[in-house]
């Protein structure tokens, strides 16, 4: 089962920062600098550890959360979309003048 998927916009934003930085990955942040986000980062400029769960990969893309993030998100199924808007993030389509975005379910019976 699958806990992560993305949208075509997204997709298209993700292809983007991949020609401009090579491979990619994504850390659904906790609430530093803006709130509970979804932060795209190159490989290896994010250290992660034990604490990290890997919910999948989407678009060729790794997709992680803090285990302690994931108890609370456990029971749904998220979806990276994109919107117009400057965050406030270190995540690296800021300067495009859009936004990462995480669209939530709750995950259906036969899913869990």
């Amino acid at each position: 089962m699958s806990r992560i998927a993305i949208t075509k916009e997204a997709e298209q934003v993700v292809d983007t920062l991949r020609a401009k930085y090579g491979e990619l990955m994504f850390h659904q942040s906790g609430g530093c600098c803006d709130g509970s986000a979804p932060m795209c980062f190159e490989v290896g400029e994010l250290m992660l550890n034990e604490t990290d769960v890997k919910l999948g990969e989407i678009h060729g893309c790794e997709f992680y959360m803090s285990r302690d993030q994931f108890e609370y998100w456990q029971h749904t199924h998220l979806t990276l979309d994109v919107v117009s808007g400057r965050g406030a993030s270190f995540s690296l389509e800021i300067p495009m003048g859009v936004r990462f975005i995480i669209k939530s379910r709750l995950l259906q019976a036969h899913e869990t």
